[in-house]
C-alpha cells in the first residue's frame, strides 16, 4: 500500500481577488457556498486516503489558520511566499514525512475538487510504481491536483518563481501518468469577486 500525503498550497496574496474589490485578507478565507474557500479543498483532502494533510500558509497566516480551525491538518508557514508558488511547493514537500511515497499537491482556490478524485489519483499512482507523477486531464488539457512521487521532491527545492510543479512534470516526460477525468473541476479555480458571486465562471487553471 502506497503512502501519500496531501499538500494544500494556501500562501498566496490573492492579488486578483483584492483588485476586483474583495474585502477579505485573502480570498481563501472569503465565504464560498457557506464556508471559507480554502476549507473546501482541505476537507476534500481530509476525506481522501491521503495522510497527513499539510497546509502551506504565507499571506494572512493567522486568518487562514482561524478559517481552518478544528481540522486535523499540519500547518507549515512559508516565509518566502512572495517569491512565488514554487517556494510553497518546496516548503510543503520538505515537510512531508519520510515514509510517504508521494504527495498530492492541491491548490486551495480550487473548491470543486472531490475526495473521490484524489483517491483515484492515489490508486493510479499505486498501479504505476515507476511513475514520477500522476496528473488529471480534462478534454485533453492537464489540470490539478497533481501527485508527485518522492523522486521529484529534491528537484522541487531548486524551482523558482510562480509556476509550482509544472516544470517538474514537464521534465519528467514519459514518467508522467495522465488520468483522463470527466470533471472540469481539475481546471477551475476562483480568482475574482465576480467568480465568488457566480457572475463569472470559474477561471481555467492549467497544470501547476
Amino acid at each position: 500500500m502506497v503512502e501519500v500525503a496531501a499538500l494544500v498550497l494556501a500562501a498566496g496574496a490573492s492579488r486578483r481577488y483584492r483588485a476586483s474589490g474583495g474585502g477579505a485578507a485573502t480570498k481563501l478565507v472569503a465565504d464560498w457556498r457557506g464556508k471559507p474557500l480554502a476549507r473546501h479543498a482541505v476537507e476534500a483532502a481530509l476525506a481522501s486516503r491521503a495522510r497527513p494533510v499539510i497546509v502551506v500558509t504565507g499571506h494572512a497566516d493567522a486568518e487562514l489558520r482561524a478559517a481552518l480551525a478544528g481540522l486535523d491538518v499540519t500547518f507549515v508557514h512559508n516565509g518566502d511566499f512572495a517569491l512565488g508558488l514554487s517556494t510553497s511547493l518546496a516548503a510543503g514537500l520538505a515537510a512531508t514525512p519520510a515514509q510517504c511515497d508521494g504527495a498530492l499537491v492541491l491548490l486551495a482556490d480550487m473548491p470543486a475538487v472531490r475526495a473521490e478524485l484524489l483517491n483515484q489519483l492515489i490508486a493510479s499512482f499505486a498501479a504505476h510504481p515507476r511513475a514520477a507523477a500522476v496528473v488529471p486531464t480534462h478534454e485533453g488539457e492537464r489540470g490539478n491536483p497533481a501527485l508527485l512521487a518522492r523522486v521529484l521532491f529534491e528537484k522541487a527545492q531548486h524551482l523558482q518563481g510562480d509556476r509550482g510543479a509544472r516544470p517538474l512534470i514537464e521534465a519528467a516526460g514519459a514518467g508522467v501518468v495522465e488520468m483522463c477525468v470527466s470533471e472540469p473541476a481539475v481546471r477551475l479555480d476562483l480568482d475574482t469577486v465576480e467568480a465568488f458571486d457566480g457572475k463569472e465562471k470559474f477561471n481555467e487553471s492549467g497544470a501547476q
